[in-house]
């Protein structure tokens, strides 16, 4: 069988695993595929940026392929990529409070997350764009412990656990500050925060595939 005709959106973790530690990007393209749009958000929460939160998805892409070989599998390939993430992100955020009197909270942008990719009527999509932004403001003015809780448990829909591990957290920390995050925004936005939040931050594809492509474009030079 050709590497063409492989089918790589099917394949197993494990499998896809054994394929990069051989030297198969595209097994690696389709790893960064099923997980951008988590270790965006992850990283988003953390920078306050979206351009940034790219380029650390992009160093956390070329870390982890350069530790491949390493990645034991004590935990899932998608915990293993968030926790690079993070450790990115947040090496980050210590250099620009060296570099900066400006704090990261006082980045206040909306993030420009897509709408649905269903279509809407002008008045649905209206409708549904402005409360978007509302959450998206409310969600941005979160302090930042509370912000990546929120973001882990309830837009990428981790569990107590995961999350705990990932942010190396007491689980009761995690239950602790996810419901001080509600409380926040519940105040922000005067009304309960509905239960289907997966939907208000859909990934947008166009930089699912600016992520991957880059990645593996200086995999390739060698950087």
């Amino acid at each position: 069988m050709t590497q063409a005709a492989l089918d790589y959106d099917t394949m197993t973790e494990e499998l896809l695993l054994r394929r990069v530690r051989g030297g198969d990007r595209e097994a690696f393209r389709a790893i960064m595929q099923r997980c951008n749009q988590r270790l965006f958000r992850v990283a988003r929460a953390v920078v306050g940026s979206d351009d940034e939160a790219e380029d650390v998805v992009q160093e956390a892409y070329l870390r982890a392929f350069a530790g491949i070989q390493q990645f034991r599998g004590d935990s899932s390939l998608a915990t293993w990529l968030t926790t690079i993430t993070l450790n990115e992100a947040r090496g980050r955020l210590r250099l620009r409070h060296r570099t900066t009197d400006i704090h990261f909270m006082g980045d206040t942008r909306v993030i420009p997350f897509p709408g649905l990719v269903e279509a809407l009527d002008p008045e649905q999509e209206a409708a549904r764009s402005g409360t978007r932004r509302l959450l998206e403001r409310a969600i941005d003015g979160l302090p930042q412990e509370f912000r990546i809780v929120f973001m882990l448990r309830e837009i990428e829909g981790c569990s107590v656990e995961e999350t705990a591990e990932q942010l190396v957290l007491n689980p009761q920390t995690v239950r602790t500050r996810l419901f001080r995050a509600r409380q926040m925004l519940r105040a922000e936005l005067e009304k309960t925060i509905s239960s289907g939040m997966t939907g208000v931050f859909p990934f947008l594809g166009p930089r699912c595939t600016r992520i991957t492509e880059r990645v593996l474009e200086r995999l390739a030079l060698g950087r």
